[in-house]
């Protein structure tokens, strides 16, 4: 078998050909999946790869942190959903005074019976004098009611109040 040279060579000539080719069309699809800092000019090669690289490790961190945020996020609503399934519920309360009486209502999730007490010893360190409480039980949550004698002064529902909210919300 004789060896043609000249067709060797143009059989390398082609092949070179293609491949310049088919990375003229990767470079192409690169440079129109990546945004460009200045649209307007010309890119090179090189500067293209770099800003690709660039790009793919930036949508890396974006994505690690949106998996984070997501985590957190279901974490977050499953300590929720367990919490109102158990009964657990963030406390809430509304204080009124008619006159000389005061009306607290406590709501609470089934497992907060110890915020009943403390409002009462609150109201008692307050200087009110208790007459009637009551509680309900609906679902997962408790409505305490609370009646207690206390003076004209709103300084004392504010002060009441104001203690209340320090115990219960923080």
């Amino acid at each position: 078998m004789e060896n043609n040279p000249s067709s060797s060579k143009s059989d390398r000539k082609m092949i070179e050909r293609n491949r310049r080719n088919q990375m003229k069309a990767l470079f192409s699809k690169l440079n129109s999946v990546v945004p460009h800092q200045s649209s307007r000019e010309a890119i090179s090669r090189p500067d293209l790869i770099d800003e690709g690289t660039n790009y793919i490790k930036s949508l890396q961190i974006k994505l690690e942190k949106m998996k984070e945020k997501r985590s957190n996020l279901l974490e977050s609503k499953m300590s929720e959903n367990a919490s109102m399934s158990m009964g657990l519920k963030s406390p809430q309360f509304k204080i009124q005074q008619m006159g000389s009486v005061l009306e607290v209502v406590l709501v609470t999730g089934l497992d907060f019976q110890f915020m009943f007490n403390e409002t009462i010893r609150v109201l008692q360190e307050e200087g009110s004098d208790v007459v009637n409480a009551s509680y309900t039980v609906i679902e997962n949550e408790v409505f305490h009611t609370i009646h207690c004698q206390v003076g004209e002064s709103a300084n004392a529902t504010l002060r009441i109040s104001e203690k209340l909210k320090k115990f219960l919300y923080h």
